[in-house]
């Protein structure tokens, strides 16, 4: 789950929520490339691993909030991405390979791309998380042969996958009703107002694209757990800056 503080609720989005705005972004995309039909789906189902985690969403003690993504057990989250890299990789071996860099990346600042990105609980399972890495790295050049992609496609196609992901993030992460800016990976973006930004450089097919998130507000205090609270689908517009 991605959790921000909105004030009297807790503002929720279920990675499979996020990971749906991900693969929409990859949808409208202006510039595909040769093997975009599997960025596609790399984007969509980056994390689909969590939907195992996600059937009971858990608590933090004490304090009744919801248990954000990058404050869950290394060792479940490194089992639910090796599931995901699995499953993946079988409908699509690309994709499975941008899907094995991306759990990869998470441990490795998105390979130099995000020095912010980590795991708070990464350094109580180190051992393990050098051996993920280790075993996803050591598999790059079989997954390149089995679909027949050089190094420098997949590392142009991971970059994709990182602005989708991070691109959806901010929707989640920042107050998109305040506004808020950011810059990424070559891109600005600056707030319009509830929901709305400009980007630039623009990015998108159309000269205004419009997409939307799922997430639920669940009220400060609540012991009735995060699925109990009903989803709200709310529109975002993105636009040239």
């Amino acid at each position: 789950m991605i959790v921000r503080d909105a004030g009297a609720a807790w503002q929720v989005v279920l990675q499979t929520d996020h990971a749906d705005l991900s693969g929409a972004l990859a949808r409208a995309w202006a510039t595909p490339g040769a093997r975009h039909d599997s960025v596609e789906v790399a984007a969509a189902r980056h994390d689909d691993g969590w939907a195992v985690w996600e059937r009971a969403p858990r608590l933090e003690p004490g304090s009744g909030k919801p248990v954000n993504f990058l404050d869950v057990d290394v060792g479940s989250h490194l089992a639910f991405y090796r599931a995901c890299i699995a499953a993946v990789g079988e409908q699509d071996p690309y994709a499975g390979l941008l899907v094995s860099m991306h759990g990869a990346g998470i441990y490795r600042q998105r390979y130099g791309r995000d020095p912010a990105l980590g795991l708070s609980r990464a350094a109580e399972s180190q051992g393990l998380v050098e051996a993920f890495v280790a075993e996803q790295e050591a598999g790059y050049e079989r997954r390149m042969a089995e679909a027949g992609a050089t190094d420098e496609e997949r590392w142009a196609d991971y970059e994709l996958v990182q602005i989708f992901d991070r691109l959806s993030l901010h929707f989640c992460l920042r107050d998109p009703e305040a506004g808020e800016a950011a810059e990424f990976q070559g891109y600005r973006l600056q707030p319009l107002g509830p929901w709305r930004v400009a980007i630039t450089p623009y990015p998108f097919r159309d000269e205004q694209h419009g997409f939307s998130l799922v997430r639920r507000l669940v009220p400060k205090g609540t012991r009735a757990g995060v699925l109990a609270v009903a989803p709200e689908r709310v529109a975002i517009s993105i636009e040239p800056g």
